[in-house]
């Protein structure tokens, strides 16, 4: 009696014979196979026919509990040391609570491509770390994962999220690869290292300096800088001349933090250096520093260029750029080859006066002030020149008095101002200011010229906003929305508007948020979405404005 036969799978399986001990390349070549597909490339011992990737599966099926049966245990890992412990206090519950909110919320928009009316979360991330940090709060330890996620994603997280995660994300991060920027950034996160005065480094720092990755040590050398300049700039000096050309630049930059007199003579030398990029940056650092002997040099070489013709009337300056770039001019930093479609004589002439301690000025054009200098006409054309240059020199002096007379008053018609000064060399003579003075000029430029133009200039305004500058913003967005044109023009400031406005201005926007009548020459639906944009921003200012009451009660 014939015994009976369990079901087959579908085709026969007898065109391969996975018995035979498979040799150690077996397996990387089933996969091949599978990769490639049975058509193009015939598994080990199988031949080409409508079931030879049935007899792949098979073969990989065997070889599989092959490398499983072969696998020897492997000696137990060695447990973790527990995390350290966290002596700041908790956080209150209500804000642990918002803070898995803002970590759990995911860029996204509404329907139709637009954000709708809900708050962009993490958006406020950045204002509610800020705050938690000022009060001295600690993470909550379940929260220490999606606030590494989020500082991994975003870079400019990186410091606030470390500083409140603390020494417990420090311990996380030795225990997942995704994490390790965190121990990259740990020096300069944790702004405890330093040098003691008129001594060595201190062992640990040495070792990091001389021991670590490139991106440990220009963050061990950050941080040492902003406590500790002079011990920074020893322990740069001690391994200067084995540094590689790109290394040496990005370890020079960091000199710009704390920038001080008793840098110049290793910049001085710096200037001798191979590589020409090194050089420019020491130059460049020599001339922020007005009193050095290299931006005496510049201002002796930038006042033979310019003089004052009092033969007309008015008096106007007189420009007569260098015939050469010798290569005492080249070793200061002066660039001999100008880039593309520049003249060679005006391009030196530009890095001369840019160069040059702006005090040169009042001196060699009669004791004016920066206001009646700005004032002067510039003959032949070379305005736009020597103005650019000087707003170069008074961002890089960091001279207040030099800012206010390029910037000129923000209700001037022109649009870039009195020496034609574009609006992104306006946004870096207002940073020179201070905060309030920075505020009011942008409030006059905004009740004047309106928000298509602002953008560049809110960016560096302190947040909060004053409450002029505010109620210009709001004011000049209004307006906006009674012209009729769509939000979406003005999205940027409006997102700026969000994270930077004064909580306290939520009650002023009510009267915003009812869709208006629309005039016959509106776009389209302008006034709802107009409603919605403003209902956005009044409930992301009262949501703000919560998230501090929240880490207050702590």
């Amino acid at each position: 009696m014939a015994s009976s036969q369990p079901t087959a799978a579908p085709g026969p399986t007898a065109a391969y014979n996975p018995t035979p001990a498979p040799g150690p390349g077996v397996w990387e070549t089933l996969v091949t196979s599978a990769l490639l597909g049975t058509d193009r490339r015939s598994p080990p011992g199988g031949e080409r026919g409508s079931d030879v990737a049935y007899a792949l599966l098979d073969a990989a099926a065997a070889q599989t509990v092959r490398r499983r049966a072969g696998l020897r245990p492997a000696r137990a890992a060695r447990r973790p040391e527990p995390a350290p412990e966290d002596p700041r206090p908790p956080l209150p519950a209500a804000a642990a609570r918002r803070l898995t909110t803002l970590l759990g919320d995911r860029p996204g928009t509404a329907g139709g491509g637009r954000r709708g009316s809900a708050p962009d979360l993490m958006e406020l991330l950045p204002q509610w770390l800020a705050t938690a940090n000022a009060r001295g709060f600690a993470a909550p330890p379940q929260a220490l994962p999606a606030l590494l996620d989020a500082a991994r994603g975003r870079t400019d997280l990186r410091p606030a999220a470390l500083r409140f995660a603390g020494p417990r994300a420090l311990w996380l991060a030795r225990l997942n690869p995704d994490w390790r920027f965190a121990l990259r950034a740990s020096a300069a996160a944790s702004g405890d290292v330093s040098l003691p005065p008129g001594s060595g480094a201190a062992p640990r720092v040495r070792r990091l300096w001389d021991e670590g990755l490139f991106a440990e040590r220009v963050a061990l050398l950050s941080s040492l800088r902003a406590h500790d300049p002079a011990g920074a700039r020893a322990l740069l000096a001690s391994t200067w001349a084995t540094e590689r050309a790109e290394d040496r630049l990005m370890f020079l930059d960091s000199l710009r933090t704390g920038l001080e007199p008793a840098d110049e003579p290793f910049l001085e030398q710096a200037l001798t250096d191979r590589s020409r990029n090194v050089r420019a940056t020491a130059a460049e650092l020599l001339t922020a520093l007005p009193h050095s002997a290299l931006a005496a040099r510049m201002g002796a070489r930038a006042a033979t260029c310019v003089s004052l013709d009092r033969t007309l009337t008015p008096p106007a300056i007189v420009v007569e750029p260098p015939y050469e770039c010798d290569a005492a001019m080249e070793r200061d930093g002066v660039v001999a080859r100008p880039p593309a479609g520049r003249g060679e004589r005006s391009w030196w002439f530009g890095q001369l006066a840019e160069g040059a301690p702006l005090a040169t000025w009042s001196v060699r054009l009669a004791g004016r002030t920066p206001e009646e200098i700005v004032a002067l006409p510039v003959s032949e054309g070379w305005q736009s020149e020597l103005h650019a240059a000087w707003c170069r020199a008074a961002v890089r002096q960091r001279d207040g008095a030099w800012a206010r007379a390029l910037l000129g008053a923000p209700t001037a018609p022109e649009a870039g101002g009195p020496g034609a000064v574009s609006l992104a060399e306006r946004a870096k003579l207002l940073g020179t200011l201070g905060p309030g003075e920075r505020a009011e000029w942008v409030a006059g430029f905004i009740a004047t010229h309106g928000l298509s133009e602002a953008f560049q200039l809110l960016g560096v305004c302190a947040v909060p906003w004053a409450v002029p500058l505010g109620r210009a913003v709001v004011d000049a967005l209004d307006i906006a929305r009674d012209a009729g044109s769509y939000p979406w023009s003005f999205s940027g400031v409006m997102g700026l508007a969000e994270r930077c406005l004064d909580p306290a201005d939520a009650g002023r926007l009510d009267c915003l948020l009812a869709i208006p009548d629309e005039s016959e020459d509106a776009s389209p639906g302008a006034g709802g979405y107009w409603a919605e944009a403003f209902q956005r921003l009044v409930t992301t200012l009262r949501l703000r404005a919560a998230m501090t009451e929240e880490l207050r009660a702590g």
